[in-house]
């Protein structure tokens, strides 16, 4: 694949993620849990089918004998789905967006916490620049008497990306060191994730009254912007760096707060511009140092915000034989 054709397709990407709030703002009776139910629904049945085509009797193998990591690294995959739609029904969307945006930050974090890992100055400076931003924007929505429900809410999808992308580099780490020509497959934890977000939320989603637009919409948010661009990331991981990865996919807080703005009237509020300014300025200067850094150097994969990003680092796990099932 040529540069431009993989850039191209990761905007396509940033473009799938980013309807997720002006749809939701479309639909007619579906609320809350129901929201979240239906769209993991969805995302688990295309997962699912698209899954079992590319690995066969594999994939159901994986999941008979999976260890600890598959199932953590689901429970993670959960938490995100059910938190980003529930934070989609509390708040605006820019807000989402904009808090979720920390993602790649707090991931770098969590690996110099439970990895080790040395973290360069830049990255440092980085996370105090967004969570400054961060901070202005909750501070001036408690100043003004705001609900900070839905943000709070939308801050569990960072640090559940976080966590899962944590334990996907440990596996990665163990794997090379003792046994790297059986590699832990991590991929069906996307599709564990799915079906655990709905079957928790099916019994807060009683009664259920989506209607049959509802339910065409909340498809089109299970499979078009969620099982799709996942799947397209797992297949760009391997085609671009990941700085110019985490780079394209900021593009996703712009689409997703001007879709919203468009379509469904939503105008972020200044408190949201100037903190979503100051997250965004941290993560592009901190991306275009490491683009700068020696060539040869940047390491391939995600560290990307959205929650559908992060499979791209499971690819890394697949089993031997299967390179290219995707």
């Amino acid at each position: 694949m040529s540069h431009r054709r993989a850039v191209s397709l990761m905007i396509l990407v940033t473009l799938l993620w980013s309807i997720a709030g002006v749809v939701a703002r479309h639909l007619d009776s579906a609320h809350s849990f129901e929201v979240t139910f239906w769209r993991s629904l969805f995302n688990a049945l295309a997962l699912g089918c698209v899954l079992s085509l590319l690995r066969g009797r594999q994939l159901w193998h994986s999941l008979l004998h999976a260890g600890w990591p598959l199932w953590f690294s689901g429970f993670c995959w959960a938490a995100m789905f059910t938190a980003f739609m529930l934070a989609i029904t509390l708040t605006s969307v820019a807000n989402v967006l904009v808090t979720m945006a920390i993602g790649p930050l707090i991931t770098a974090l969590f690996a110099r916490l439970f990895l080790q890992h040395r973290l360069p100055a830049r990255t440092w400076l980085a996370i105090a620049v967004a969570g400054v931003g961060i901070g202005w924007m909750f501070g001036q929505e408690a100043s003004a008497g705001l609900s900070l429900t839905g943000s709070v809410v939308a801050l569990a999808v960072p640090l559940a990306a976080a966590l899962n992308f944590t334990t996907l580099q440990h596996v990665g780490h163990r794997d090379r060191g003792e046994d790297a020509t059986m590699p832990q497959d991590m991929l069906p934890a996307v599709l564990i994730g799915a079906v655990l977000s709905a079957a928790g939320t099916l019994p807060l989603a009683q009664p259920l009254q989506a209607t049959a637009h509802d339910l065409r919409l909340l498809a089109i948010l299970g499979v078009v912007q969620l099982a799709i661009p996942c799947l397209l990331v797992v297949h760009l991981s391997r085609e671009l760096a990941a700085p110019e990865i985490a780079l394209l996919g900021l593009l996703e807080v712009v689409f997703g707060v001007t879709w919203a703005w468009l379509g469904a009237g939503e105008r972020p509020g200044d408190s949201t511009l100037i903190g979503g300014a100051l997250v965004l300025a941290a993560l592009v200067g901190n991306e275009l140092l490491a683009l700068r850094g020696p060539a040869g150097n940047v390491p391939r994969g995600v560290a990307g915000h959205s929650p559908a990003a992060w499979d791209a680092m499971a690819r890394r796990h697949r089993p031997a034989g299967t390179e290219n099932s995707g």
